[in-house]
Parts: structure tokens; C-alpha cells; sequence
């Protein structure tokens, strides 16, 4: 079948023989247009199954209320209640939401970025991908007057808004709770170090061992592990050491430590009494795993918005000059048993 050609104000203004311009200040109630016209176009506009452009129309009023967000992976517990939380204040507010994601490429990233921009956003909520690249996009978004607001994963030396977790104290808390289990040989699963909360992370790690008087030991921290894949083929290398651990904190996400849990799992190594496993992200399958996994709730419906609070309380502000603040969120750790031994 053929597909109708979406309706104009051109259609309408030539069927009833008058200017576009016409059309238009009828259809937006315009008081230079008399009653009897705005009747007329208004009925045609119906017969017609005119729809009105909405973006189109609050540009012209200098208004967008969308809101454009770009996220690693949309499939992640944590991001996709991320934009929950948005949704839920945004919705209240009338603004929508464009969702786009990265896939942790740079190259893509960009992609979306200027995508969002070119559709006259007038905020773009951003996490930033893992690989490494320029931040000029995102420059370029706050010298065209667009708000910007960082979330989780954010570039420190640009001056926007940001609402993070405590990285480092909930690392440092699960490590400590390890400690407390008995564990003595800890293992570390690390994200790229070229983003801000994998650093944090393992600072979290190492002021537990200092902490506690444990060596620092190198070839138990394994960079880069942050996938199921990536943590099973990490876990594979720790567990064949001559002195393998007893313990293994997935700080990059809970997907790495179910790749840990199936290691050890294959290799009937018994859970958590000769190997501890935390994860990070409190995603829904650690708790119906066998055994459940202990893990950091991020509070990431309640992250979401926050995000969209300092929006509009920024947007409602009557002080021009207002320094971008930095929101923290304290994670909390949820443990269970695959770290439970007393």
C-alpha cells in the first residue's frame, strides 16, 4: 500500500486559496487572524490529518523541552534505571526524553552527541563510553549554550554539573567486608583507568588493604576485566597462580562477577568458603543466583532524578552566575552469600 504523504500547512493554505503564513498564525491562535478563518483552517486541518511540528513550533518560541541522554549501554540495570528516574520527574515537568547510546565507542559517542545537538535539545545528559578519546564534543556543546550535565562516568576538567557515587568508599567498604570474612588474598577486576570511577575503584581497594596491613600484590589485579567475558578469562589466569586467591572483588560490574561465579562454578570450587566474589551494580540476577551475589547498590532510580532536579532547579534559578554543582550519591553494599562465611 501506498504511504500518504504527510500534510502541510502548504496543503492546507492551497486548498483554501490563502497564504501559508496564514495557516500558521490560525493554527497558533494568533490574534491577527480573525475568528472566522481560524474556524475554516482549523476544521480543514482536521479533514486533512494536519499534525502540527511540535519541535519546529517551540523553537520558534525559543522553547525545546526535550532532553537528550547518552549512555554506555542501555541494556545495564543501572543506566536503564537511570533513565527511570528521568523519566519520572521529566514526564511531570512536560519535557521528553531522546535516548541514544554509545556501546563504549568513542567514535559513536560523538555521533550522538551532535545528532542531539543538531535536534535543538536544550540539555544533553551524558556517562561517558570507555574508550579513551577528545572531549571537544562535549566542549561544543556548552559553547552553543546547551546544558550539560555528567553522570557516573565524568570528564573532571569540564566545568558542568555532575552527579556521581562515592566510588571509592564503596570499594573500599565491600574490600574491608572481605577482610572481615576472612579472606586474605584479594583479588581486584578493574575497568579501564582512563575512566574516573575504575580509578576510584581501585583506590577504594588499595586503602583497604593499607588499611588492614596487607601487601599490595600486582598480579592480583587484573585491568580491563569489566564483561562476563572479560571477568571469566580473569578469573581463569588468577586461579591458576601458584598462590591463587581466595577472594575476588569484580569492581567493574556484577556481569564480570558472574563471569567469576561460572569459573568457579567449572572448577567445583566451593562458594564463598574457597572463593569470596563481590560485584558492583546490584543488577536483579545477583540475587537469584547461585549462590547470590554480594554486590553495591548504586541507587540509580534515585540518581536518575537527581540528575533531573538539578535541571530544572538550575533552569528555575534566578542566579545566571551559579557554579555547576556536584551531586554525590553514597552507594550502599548488599552482601550475600557468596561472601558470607560467618
Amino acid at each position: 500500500m501506498k504511504r500518504q504523504k504527510r500534510t502541510t500547512i502548504y496543503d492546507i493554505a492551497q486548498k483554501l486559496n490563502i497564504a501559508a503564513s496564514s495557516v500558521s498564525r490560525a493554527l497558533s491562535d494568533s490574534s491577527k487572524v480573525n475568528a472566522a478563518t481560524k474556524a475554516l483552517v482549523l476544521k480543514t486541518a482536521a479533514e486533512m490529518n494536519y499534525q502540527q511540528n511540535a519541535m519546529a513550533s517551540n523553537l520558534r518560541k525559543g522553547n525545546n523541552p526535550t532532553i537528550g541522554v547518552v549512555v554506555p549501554r542501555i541494556n545495564q540495570n543501572f543506566f536503564s534505571n537511570i533513565i527511570a528516574g528521568l523519566e519520572e520527574v521529566t514526564y511531570e515537568k512536560g519535557y521528553n526524553l531522546i535516548i541514544c547510546q554509545s556501546n563504549e565507542l568513542h567514535a559513536r559517542e560523538v555521533d550522538c552527541v551532535h545528532a542531539l545537538i543538531n535536534q535543538h535539545v536544550s540539555c544533553i545528559i551524558i556517562s561517558i563510553a570507555a574508550e579513551a578519546g577528545s572531549h571537544q564534543h562535549l566542549q561544543q556543546v556548552l559553547d552553543r549554550n546547551i546544558r550539560l550535565i555528567q553522570f557516573d562516568r565524568v570528564v573532571d576538567e569540564l566545568d558542568t554539573f555532575k552527579v556521581i557515587n562515592d566510588n571509592e568508599k564503596a570499594s573500599y567498604d565491600a574490600v574491608m567486608h572481605l577482610i572481615n570474612q576472612g579472606y586474605s588474598r584479594i583479588a581486584l577486576l578493574e575497568g579501564p583507568q582512563e575512566i574516573d570511577i575504575f580509578r576510584q575503584r581501585k583506590e577504594g581497594y588499595l586503602k583497604a588493604l593499607q588499611k588492614s596491613g596487607f601487601p599490595v600484590i600486582e598480579e592480583l589485579m587484573c585491568e580491563n576485566a569489566w564483561t562476563k567475558e572479560l571477568g571469566a578469562q580473569a578469573t581463569t589466569q588468577l586461579l591458576s597462580l601458584p598462590e591463587p586467591p581466595d577472594a575476588i572483588f569484580a569492581s567493574t560490574s556484577d556481569f564480570s562477577a558472574l563471569g567469576v561465579l561460572e569459573v568457579a562454578s567449572a572448577k567445583g570450587i566451593a562458594v564463598p568458603d574457597a572463593l569470596g566474589i563481590c560485584g558492583y551494580s546490584n543488577e536483579p540476577f545477583t540475587e537469584i543466583t547461585s549462590p547470590s551475589i554480594t554486590t553495591i547498590d548504586q541507587f540509580s532510580i534515585s540518581m536518575g532524578k537527581a540528575i533531573a532536579d538539578l535541571y530544572f532547579q538550575e533552569l528555575e534559578s534566578s542566579d545566571l552566575n551559579a557554579e555547576p554543582r556536584v551531586v554525590s550519591i553514597k552507594p550502599e553494599l548488599i552482601i550475600r552469600k557468596s561472601t558470607t562465611r560467618n
